[in-house]
């Protein structure tokens, strides 16, 4: 059976761009090696916060093997892979080279809106067609529709390669009913920055992060003191970040992330349309907040 190895800080990795909207593969680059040096666990690649909707396909091979060679297999990588057409995404699973790749995140489907019944049929065609461990993403914000936590659990039990969720539900009841009624090789992941601490109090694995893009030295090492039950300590670095959370998701995301890393000088505030970046205001906001916790 397998077990999800997915645990601790996982960085939702976003896509740098050039003055011009190119793909900035040197920052990209730059990027990577800054999240393994500052602690992240695991990188998860090519989903929303990545712009993926907005990238070629020969883009995304591009930047696939680009974090596979900088990677060098010194921390898991998660790809994207996912869709509202379930045949379409088991022909893109089955086509695709997974080597250098250590499993699959996959949304549930947006837009067509399906019943419970369908999820759990939308997961079982993928989690038959995959090669690897497969992590369900549910994300009702952007989706229109919640995955109950009876359908996760049915499904944790039912395919031993799906090992775990990313959960964006925003409802802690979810949450622990999810992590109450698992099995033992299936874990939550935290999909939303602000209810962490919360989460991995309650029993979550960790975190598929935006705000680790910007600062993974301290997220990770929240994370990593609630492990170890030192939840005082770990407690005062969510609170550093209290206001940054809701800062970085005001003008939308990556929009607000991107600003941060712009503030560092890691890459350009560019995105590709429809997104555009996150307004001045909240950009100097950020920017203050980040000079007070003296991590400029």
């Amino acid at each position: 059976m397998a077990q999800n190895i997915f645990r601790g800080l996982g960085v939702a990795l976003v896509t740098p761009f050039t003055a011009d909207g190119e793909v900035d593969y040197k920052s990209l680059k730059k990027l990577v090696e800054y999240q393994i040096d500052n602690g992240a666990d695991f990188l998860c690649i090519l989903a929303t916060t990545g712009e993926a909707p907005c990238l070629t396909n020969e883009e995304k091979d591009k930047i696939t093997e680009l974090v596979k060679e900088v990677n060098k297999g010194r921390v898991k990588i998660l790809k994207y892979c996912g869709g509202n057409n379930t045949r379409a995404v088991v022909e893109e699973i089955k086509n695709t080279d997974w080597s250098g790749i250590d499993g699959i995140l996959s949304i549930c489907p947006y837009y067509n809106k399906p019943s419970q019944e369908g999820l759990y049929q939308h997961f079982k065609a993928i989690s038959e067609a995959s090669p690897l461990p497969i992590v369900l993403y549910n994300v009702p914000g952007r989706t229109g529709i919640n995955m109950k936590a009876e359908t996760t659990v049915r499904l944790a039990r039912d395919f031993s390669n799906i090992v775990a969720i990313k959960e964006a539900s925003g409802s802690l009841e979810q949450v622990d009913d999810i992590i109450k009624h698992k099995p033992d090789n299936f874990d939550v992941i935290s999909g939303d920055d602000a209810l962490t601490f919360s989460m991995v109090a309650s029993g979550a694995a960790g975190v598929i992060s935006v705000i680790g893009n910007a600062l993974p030295k301290q997220f990770s090492r929240m994370i990593r003191l609630e492990f170890r039950g030192e939840y005082e300590p770990a407690r005062k670095i969510h609170h550093m970040f209290t206001d940054l959370y809701s800062l970085l998701f005001v003008d939308g995301n990556p929009a607000g992330c991107k600003a941060l890393l712009n503030d560092m000088g890691m890459i350009e505030n560019v995105l590709r349309l429809p997104l555009v970046p996150t307004t001045i205001k909240t950009k100097e906001k950020m920017a203050a907040i980040l000079k007070e916790l003296q991590l400029r």
